[in-house]
């Protein structure tokens, strides 16, 4: 179990997480979802005891990372997959691997095996390794341990379609199992199909969490017409509550009623649906919007300046 309490860190004057507060329980997949910049991948070097909190508390299976009596044993972490000896083979970095934890020299063959690195890849350099291969690596270390927790940064990257679909049945078995994964991933389609919880940060803070099922529920309306100002305001009067984004309108009402103030408003439809149905993709861009555009903002004004 993995149990986060208002974890922050900040650098100077910049917030990088911002008293972020969650868990993620045995048997379960958590999605830790995010755009590039917002906090993610720090919090996961806070979890793992890489970067020290400015505040806050990060626990795994009751204790910080750096108490846990040899952790390989107990957490799997993989937070870069690029971070391996490029002139270790990769049967080598997995038998020192096997060193470090304690664990049989036979583990190595298991794990080569389970993440379908052949006996022929195992024995090249890892700087021969496309992105995939040193993901797969990357994988087997973290296993190698035979751990009740896994933390896993980006674990799908490189990996063909076959990789990608082996890839979620190998998380989704090891939850069954009792463990706990927390998984960041930008596949977002990928995570809501193995996800049984997620967990979405923009701008260092929390902005959703939940459970798929809660999260992803039908909320209220969205709707797009020829005139969406005309529009709001025709349902601003009706009483509605009325959220405004860029190219759609969402509604807390049934999509009939919006059809029929839209109808007596002489304003043309173009969507008019159910809003959430169109999945943990729309909700994302819709929340991490703003966290979004800051980010290219800063980046045009790095380039003027």
């Amino acid at each position: 179990m993995i149990q986060i309490e208002n974890l922050t860190k900040r650098y100077g004057s910049f917030t990088a997480v911002d008293d972020i507060t969650f868990e993620a329980r045995p048997g379960r997949v958590v999605g830790f979802l995010g755009p590039n910049g917002a906090g993610k991948s720090t919090a996961m070097r806070m979890m793992t005891g890489l970067t020290p909190p400015t505040s806050g508390s990060a626990t795994i299976l009751g204790r910080p990372y750096r108490d846990l009596p040899n952790p390989g044993r107990h957490v799997g972490v993989m937070l870069d997959a690029a971070a391996q000896h490029p002139g270790r083979t990769g049967r080598e970095v997995l038998r020192l691997a096997s060193l470090q934890m304690g664990v049989p020299k036979s583990r190595v063959d298991e794990m080569l095996d389970l993440v379908g690195l052949t006996d022929d890849e195992s024995c090249r350099r890892v700087r021969n390794y496309s992105l995939g291969m040193r993901q797969r690596l990357g994988l087997a270390g973290a296993l190698m341990g035979d751990p009740e927790v896994l933390i896993l940064d980006e674990p799908a990257n490189g990996l063909d379609p076959q990789g990608i679909h082996w890839m979620r049945g190998l998380l989704r078995g090891l939850a069954d199992e009792g463990r706990t994964v927390l998984l960041s991933s930008h596949l977002l389609s990928e995570v809501e199909i193995v996800a049984d919880e997620l967990v979405m940060i923009g701008r260092g803070r929390i902005v959703a969490q939940g459970t798929k099922g809660e999260l992803l529920a039908p909320r209220g309306t969205r709707v797009v017409s020829v005139d969406d100002t005309a529009l709001q305001l025709a349902l601003a009067d009706a009483g509605l509550t009325v959220q405004a984004f860029d190219g759609f309108l969402v509604v807390e009402a049934d999509p009939a009623v919006v059809g029929r103030l839209a109808l007596d408003a002489r304003v043309a439809l173009v969507e008019l649906g159910a809003h959430g149905a169109a999945g943990l993709e729309q909700m994302f861009l819709e929340l991490t919007a703003a966290d979004s555009r800051s980010v290219r903002d800063a980046a045009l004004a790095s380039s003027a300046a």
